[in-house]
């Protein structure tokens, strides 16, 4: 490098005669002695953005093959019963007509079990949608928009017959809250507190269950069947129980999305690690082999009821406190006299 490349900062007056300001894309100028050329740099900001290529969209294979597959099971279903119908009116007009309407009982039915699931879907899409408002409501303190998703959470709860006099409260309210986020922590307050302490009693209720038939059981596929059934149903009361009611397609759904929501927020690692602090407590020596794989499988019950929980739940966790597995763990090891213990007696006052 020269010397010239070397030079002390200056300062300089764009408007002064000596300053020449040339363009960077154009040919520089030759300077004359005492003259400064200034060469602006182009801005960062202002320079293009080079976009990704776009990806050439593609024919979904997979949904063509399963939709058309699902068209021919239909047409040969259809097929198969008309041919039915037509040879038992061959045999006899009685057994035709039965045949016919027990085939319009049975589409019937079919399209009543369809529209029940569509709904089950809308009504969990709906609770959905209202978490989703609500967390923008509060985060953005917008009160129409915090009224429109109180409003939408009463038509939800409209039929709880435990939220009434919550109901009443909140319609008295509606007018005198002027902040967003004030207005969802006050719904929270008044709907979610009775549905909060219902729902922590089905889980409490269904880990002990759990932890107490998988102690005693003698058989690892008794315990499986029997902790599937029990969280499968825990889920449908929990849903149930926030306003979701939903079908059997909504209820895989809803269980989907509360194992995703275990493994995202790292559940399981949760409660491992209490079940460590636990045992490292010492209560694995107070304990059987048995009846440790019981509270385990309890605590696991509840770390998975707990989600659900947060998935069914129609307003996020903003004004009342999330419940914890430490909540419910007590439950589990508290110590209730059995059947087989001797009952002390107490002595008389004197």
């Amino acid at each position: 490098m020269s010397a010239r490349d070397h030079r002390k900062p200056a300062a300089f007056r764009l408007d002064d005669p000596h300053v020449v300001v040339a363009d960077a894309e154009a040919e520089r100028p030759r300077a004359a002695r005492g003259t400064v050329l200034v060469t602006p740099e182009p801005d960062a900001t202002a320079l293009p953005v080079p976009l990704p290529p776009k990806r050439r969209r593609r024919l979904p294979w997979g949904s063509m093959f399963w939709s058309a597959l699902g068209g021919l099971v239909t047409l040969g279903l259809g097929l198969a019963v008309t041919r039915l119908i037509e040879d038992l009116f061959a045999r006899s007009q009685a057994f035709g007509f039965l045949a016919l309407a027990l085939a319009i009982l049975a589409g019937l039915a079919l399209a009543v079990v369809v529209g029940r699931e569509i709904v089950g879907l809308i009504r969990l899409n709906a609770v959905e949608r209202i978490r989703e408002r609500a967390v923008a409501a509060i985060a953005g303190d917008d009160r129409a928009l915090a009224r429109a998703v109180v409003d939408e959470l009463l038509a939800v709860e409209r039929t709880e017959p435990r939220l009434a006099r919550a109901r009443a409260a909140m319609q008295a309210h509606l007018g005198a809250i002027i902040d967003g986020a004030d207005l969802v922590r006050l719904a929270e307050r008044e709907l979610m507190a009775p549905l909060d302490e219902a729902a922590r009693a089905l889980v409490s209720g269904a880990a002990k269950r759990v932890s107490v038939v998988t102690a005693v059981s003698p058989r690892a596929a008794v315990d499986m069947i029997f902790v599937l059934i029990t969280l499968v149903t825990l889920v449908r009361r929990l849903a149930d129980l926030y306003g979701a009611r939903p079908g059997a397609l909504g209820l895989i759904r809803l269980l989907r999305l509360t194992v995703t929501h275990l493994a995202v927020t790292g559940g399981v690692a949760a409660t491992d690690s209490l079940i460590q602090q636990m045992l490292g407590h010492g209560v694995a020596a107070k304990l059987s082999a048995r009846l440790g794989e019981g509270v385990l499988n309890g605590l696991l019950t509840a770390r998975l009821g707990l989600a659900a929980i947060e998935v069914a739940r129609p307003l996020p966790f903003a004004a009342l406190p999330k419940p914890a597995i430490g909540d419910l763990a007590g439950d589990l090891l508290r110590r209730r006299p059995g059947a087989n213990e001797p009952q002390v007696p107490h002595a008389p006052d004197d």
